[in-house]
């Protein structure tokens, strides 16, 4: 249930009565491991579990309401391998459908770089920065070179 009025709000328990578990019948709890696994409170999740859960949001919400383009920044760095693989096709099967939508996502991984159609690379030479298009293998080497 959400706050009213009439309820009397100590500044002290101000913030814990703004805490999700105040409002009654919101709540997300999924499962990562398979149909019969025990359902976890967001709370519970880990960082990429987490980060998993926010994208299936935006997905849906571009299903049902699609914008022009996205901007993500490093919306892979807290997942596993396996995810960051099947987020970047999932990008790149949006991007060729019918919704046509951009994404423009930033990036250390190399999963990403592999669907991209355009890889840009940040130059900082004589106090200045500079966007430059970079080729694939260029931007691979550069985030392979990161993880060293």
């Amino acid at each position: 249930r959400a706050l009213r009025p009439e309820d009397e709000i100590d500044s002290d328990d101000e913030n814990a009565q703004q805490s999700v578990e105040n409002y009654v019948g919101v709540g997300i709890s999924v499962s990562f491991n398979s149909k019969h696994d025990d359902q976890q409170r967001i709370q519970q999740l880990s960082g990429g579990q987490k980060s998993l859960c926010a994208l299936a949001l935006v997905f849906a919400i571009q299903q049902c309401d699609p914008a022009p383009f996205y901007l993500f920044d490093e919306i892979d760095a807290n997942l596993d391998a396996q995810y960051r693989t099947a987020v970047a096709n999932h990008l790149h099967d949006i991007s060729q459908g019918n919704e046509n939508g951009q994404f423009i996502c930033t990036t250390f991984r190399p999963e990403m770089l592999h669907v991209a159609q355009k890889c840009y690379g940040v130059r900082y030479a004589k106090k200045s920065s500079n966007v430059v298009v970079v080729s694939r293998e260029e931007a691979l080497q550069f985030v392979e070179g990161e993880k060293q």
